[in-house]
């Protein structure tokens, strides 16, 4: 693990799972008390499962782009850093 990035506390952590489970519970519950037939529960169980799954992999993606694009600006940095040590050098060395 990198030192430079911020971790979560357990504490946070334990929060968020414990906020999915619940609010994942209580919606579940509502579909299944709901007065509606069997394959109209099913059909909203499947859509909120659906929205679940492309919630975390729009977070996933939406993630992968932050790191990637902060490794490109490190390298962007370092380039640029480069280059400012190449002209600093520059009128030293005549």
């Amino acid at each position: 693990m990198n030192p430079t990035t911020p971790s979560h506390s357990p504490a946070w952590i334990t929060f968020t799972y414990v906020s999915f489970a619940a609010s994942a519970f209580m919606v579940g519950l509502g579909i299944f008390f709901l007065p509606l037939d069997f394959s109209i529960k099913g059909y909203l169980a499947m859509g909120f499962l659906m929205l679940v799954q492309s919630c975390i992999t729009m977070t996933k993606t939406m993630r992968d782009n932050h790191e990637s694009n902060r490794l490109v600006n490190r390298i962007e940095d370092a380039k640029a850093e480069r280059l400012l040590m190449e002209v600093e050098r520059g009128p030293r060395a005549a």
